[in-house]
């Protein structure tokens, strides 16, 4: 199977009373080995100066911590962006750190243009595991932009992405998020 690194997946309105009902997922990582992503939708309530014990610069205090998914509760990983990254990992100028040496520098960083988005736990599949998966259409996919990845309204990701593939998945998009509502 293609490689989805770079991709969004999305729930496609299958994945009810999962963890993953109504998320979307940047691929970050995607080889034989397996895969590793973050979701894009999940905002916790706390802070990052709430979380991390560090001696951080107080921008970095207030930023928000995305859920990226079920796996590893102490797992630190982020996503950034600037005017130009040449060492970018996910996709053109988007790269994905995990070291907190890492996140300090880029916190410390007085660049107008960086973006940062910052997250507890990821979502991981082992070898062949994603690939199944898609082949069931447990997910469906979507081009990864920088505008998707540091939306500014992570809360509605899912429903404008869904609503952008057609009339069914609108109505999916739009429905309640639990059926028996209707």
């Amino acid at each position: 199977m293609k490689s989805l690194k770079g991709q969004l997946i999305l729930d496609p309105g299958k994945l009810q009373g999962s963890f993953f009902h109504r998320t979307v997922i940047l691929v970050c990582q995607h080889d034989d080995e397996g895969a590793f992503g973050l979701v894009l939708n999940r905002v916790m309530p706390n802070k990052v100066g709430d979380v991390l014990v560090a001696n951080l610069p107080d921008g970095l205090k207030k930023e928000p911590i995305y859920l990226g998914g079920p796996v590893q509760p102490q797992a630190l990983s982020y996503l950034y962006n600037d005017a130009f990254i040449p060492d970018a990992n996910v996709i053109p100028n988007l790269a994905l750190g995990h070291s907190l040496d890492g996140l300090l520098e880029i916190g410390d960083s007085f660049s107008p243009d960086k973006r940062l988005r910052i997250f507890a736990r990821y979502a991981g599949w082992s070898s062949g595991q994603l690939d199944d998966e898609m082949k069931r259409e447990t997910w469906m996919t979507h081009p990864a932009t920088l505008d998707l990845v540091f939306h500014g309204e992570p809360e509605t990701l899912w429903r404008q992405i869904l609503s952008q593939k057609g009339w069914k998945h609108r109505l999916t998009a739009e429905g309640p998020e639990d059926l028996s509502w209707n």
